[in-house]
């Protein structure tokens, strides 16, 4: 195994361990998040946050850490976060961003460390500045993913990040370690690809909503084999429903793939308004969605931390060159949960995604597949017109 140079995190602070001063300000909700994050922090418990998938959870895991996402699908703090970024800034940027600056997110305040990744020039160097709140390591990501000596470079950056993990929390990180990390991830996986399979019926068991937010909420569990037994009872739950007629959404109602960025912020204002106009989403074809959850590591590889490198650089964003998988598994998922179109929802100064709708739209156009672009934020500023387009793009499939 190469021996990398570390980059230093941007800052040392120590995670907390008090409340924030404005923590009697929060609603009840709020606070109650806080607390669980405190406790687990008191018991002892180590906080790694991410922004993205191409984070290896298995390396932070294996650390005896916790690996949870950030905060970043609000408007509620992109005021606050515009007082230092751009506007012209994607949402999700600036509500990571903002969510730090203000303390009102409990997974990024009491983080013993954050890592991030280089997937576009907006996270990158937002990353800089979120170092001078929190200590962040940033994962330099290749722009490829065909190239050898892309793959190999990945894997040293991961090499270096369980490097730093070790330094950082005291502790030598063993094949062993990784390898029951990687079967705790992989249970969760399968727990979540079981979730997907419950919409594959018609009528489908859950709502867009209730389905998006389950996804959701598991990028906040601390404990990533609760988690999945959670998943799984809600998937039993679900199909003893099914099985006594029992149904959350009507028969016949228009079956929607949901592609393109991170939705964590848009169950409301995409979720729900499809639901709404007789829609339901089956599918999230997006890196919360089933093509990356399908994605395992073999338990037994010989070089586990290889496997486990190897499998993150798989994941088909968009701001890989070329992408192709991206469309061909956006083809898949249209066959295999029966969807009637496709809708791409692009936040705002995504560039990335932005551009790869047009190749998107194309092919599934010319497979006669209704095809939607929708450019969004998270602010209410355009619901009327997103409600209005969706329920048009409903009514016509």
């Amino acid at each position: 195994m190469p021996t990398a140079t570390l980059p230093n995190s941007s800052t040392q602070i120590p995670a907390p361990f008090d409340l924030p001063k404005t923590f009697e300000e929060y609603d009840e909700s709020r606070r109650k998040s806080f607390m669980r994050v405190h406790d687990f922090k008191k018991a002892g418990g180590r906080l790694v946050g991410t922004l993205c998938t191409y984070a290896p959870a298995e390396v932070i895991e294996a650390a005896g850490a916790a690996c949870v996402g950030l905060c970043g699908t609000s408007d509620e703090p992109i005021g606050a976060a515009e007082t230092v970024l751009p506007k012209n800034l994607c949402p999700l940027i600036k509500s990571t961003y903002g969510f730090a600056l203000t303390d009102k997110c409990p997974y990024t305040y009491f983080s013993d460390l954050i890592v991030g990744e280089t997937t576009c020039d907006g996270k990158k160097k937002m990353y800089e500045l979120l170092g001078d709140i929190r200590p962040t390591y940033v994962l330099h990501l290749p722009n490829g993913q065909l190239r050898d000596h892309e793959k190999q470079g990945w894997y040293e950056e991961v090499v270096a990040l369980k490097q730093r993990l070790e330094e950082l929390f005291g502790v030598t990180i063993t094949d062993d370690d990784l390898r029951q990390a990687v079967h705790n991830r992989n249970v969760y996986r399968q727990a979540l690809l079981d979730l997907f399979e419950l919409q594959r019926a018609d009528p489908c068991p859950m709502t867009s909503v209730e389905f998006m937010t389950t996804l959701q909420s598991g990028t906040f569990a601390m404990d990533v084999v609760t988690q999945a037994e959670k998943i799984e009872q809600l998937v039993a739950t679900r199909r003893q429903e099914a099985a006594e007629g029992k149904a959350a959404v009507r028969a016949g109602a228009k079956r929607i793939v949901l592609s393109g960025c991170p939705a964590g912020g848009l169950i409301n204002k995409v979720g729900k308004t499809i639901d709404d106009n007789g829609g339901v989403i089956v599918c999230l074809d997006n890196c919360m969605g089933e093509r990356t959850n399908s994605m395992m590591v073999d338990e037994d590889a010989p070089d586990i931390l290889r496997a486990i490198s190897d499998r993150y650089l798989q994941i088909n964003c968009s701001v890989m060159t070329p992408n192709p998988g991206r469309v061909e598994n956006t083809l898949a998922m249209v066959e295999k949960y029966h969807a009637d179109g496709v809708v791409d929802a692009v936040l705002q100064a995504c560039h990335t995604f932005n551009l790869e709708s047009v190749n998107m739209g194309r092919t599934l156009e010319d497979r006669g597949i209704p095809y939607m672009k929708l450019e969004t934020d998270y602010s209410a500023g355009d619901q009327g017109q997103v409600s209005t387009r969706l329920s048009a793009f409903i009514e016509m499939i």
